[in-house]
């Protein structure tokens, strides 16, 4: 017979302190101007007008990720309220 020592264990359950703590009010990161100016370039690229590169001369743009793109840099170049690019790696 296998003998347990004498002495007990207490299981201690850890608690999560429960702090109520009120969140900081959001804010826009796109402001409704530089949404305005993406909602333009999608209807030109639902019209079939749509086109990348300087000047238009990079060809028709295909997809609706590459419309938004060109949308959102469009409004940078405006100076509208708009988060930075991320950096590729």
């Amino acid at each position: 017979m296998a003998t347990h020592s004498t002495t007990t264990r207490k299981k201690t359950t850890a608690r999560k302190k429960t702090t109520t703590r009120k969140k900081s009010a959001s804010r826009r990161k796109y402001s409704p101007a530089a949404s305005d100016t993406v909602g333009e370039e999608m209807k030109r690229y639902k019209s079939g007008k749509a086109r990348s590169g300087p000047g238009g001369k990079g060809g028709k743009v295909k997809s609706r990720k590459q419309a938004i793109a060109i949308g959102l840099s469009k409004a940078r170049a405006a100076g509208k309220k708009v988060p930075k690019r991320k950096k590729s790696s």
